[in-house]
Formats: C-alpha cells, sequence, structure tokens
C-alpha cells in the first residue's frame, strides 16, 4: 500500500512540475522554412531548407488588429527556427511569418505558404511551452528539370482515373 501511495504522490508532483513548466513566461515557436523548388505549393522529395532565413512572430489584438507585439528570429543551417515569445497572448492573433531568404535564387514571398497562425496562450490544454507552425515557404525562381517527373510521382494530373 505504500509503494502505492509513494506512486501517486510522483504522479502528482510529475503534473505540478509539467503545468509549472508550461506557466513560464515564454513560449518557443518552432517551425521550419523550406525553398518549393518545383513551385509546387507543397514540400516534395526535392525540397530544400532555408538556411539564415528571416522569420517574425507578430500578435494583434482582436478588434482593431492593432499590432500588440512582435519578434524576428532567424533559422539555423536545417531551415528551423525556434523564437521565444514572451507572454501569454490570449486574447490576440499570433501568427508566424516568413520575411525574407538569403537564397537569390528561391526568395519568392509564396502567399498563402508565408504565414501560419500559432496559439500562444497556456489556457488551451497544451502543457508544453512549445509552440509548432506550419513550414512557411519562399518560391523558386526557375523551377528544378527534375520537377515534372516528381510531380507526376504525386499523381495530380487530371486525366487520372485511379479513384
Amino acid at each position: 500500500m505504500a509503494k502505492c501511495g509513494a506512486i501517486l504522490v510522483f504522479c502528482f508532483v510529475s503534473c505540478l512540475l509539467g503545468v509549472s513548466h508550461a506557466d513560464s513566461s515564454y513560449f518557443f515557436v518552432e517551425g521550419k522554412v523550406y525553398c518549393d523548388n518545383c513551385r509546387a505549393g507543397f514540400e516534395t522529395r526535392v525540397t530544400e531548407y532555408v538556411p539564415e532565413a528571416r522569420v517574425r512572430v507578430e500578435c494583434k489584438d482582436r478588434e482593431g488588429g492593432h499590432l500588440i507585439y512582435s519578434i524576428e528570429g532567424v533559422t539555423d543551417r536545417t531551415g528551423t527556427y525556434q523564437i521565444p515569445v514572451e507572454g501569454d497572448h490570449e486574447n490576440e492573433i499570433c501568427e508566424v511569418m516568413a520575411i525574407n531568404s538569403t537564397d537569390p535564387n528561391c526568395n519568392e514571398i509564396f502567399h498563402g505558404r508565408n504565414r501560419a497562425r500559432i496559439l500562444l496562450t497556456t489556457n488551451n490544454g497544451i502543457i508544453s511551452d512549445k509552440r509548432f507552425a506550419n513550414p512557411l515557404a519562399f518560391l523558386k525562381k526557375d523551377p528544378l528539370p527534375v520537377c515534372a517527373e516528381v510531380l507526376k510521382e504525386y499523381k495530380l494530373d487530371d486525366d487520372d482515373d485511379d479513384f
């Protein structure tokens, strides 16, 4: 019986530690920035990730859309970013957005894939202080020669009746 009590106490303390971790004053927004080498609108097997791309997190008030909070970050050599965001932004609309690419052949803003909404509050059932954003993209100026073959792998042509 004592072992059972000890296990319950351990679980209770672990839960408390997890909750206190989520109540920290920072969230960490994580994601990747890629180059859409085929101008396909999604990641493919020839996707390359963009190092040193600038990314910004912005939070705006829900009523007038006024900017409340903004912070920038940069991707690492793998195209991954982690941006610390201070405070809880429960009553704001927050997005992460791709600002600029260091690749001159892949620096066109890809509208529709250049921003992603994120929830930055502890009042949503998520214990972790990490928030993962959808991948952000820039468009390659000229698609790679292999792209026609790559896109055929996805069977995107209208002539395919395999449904």
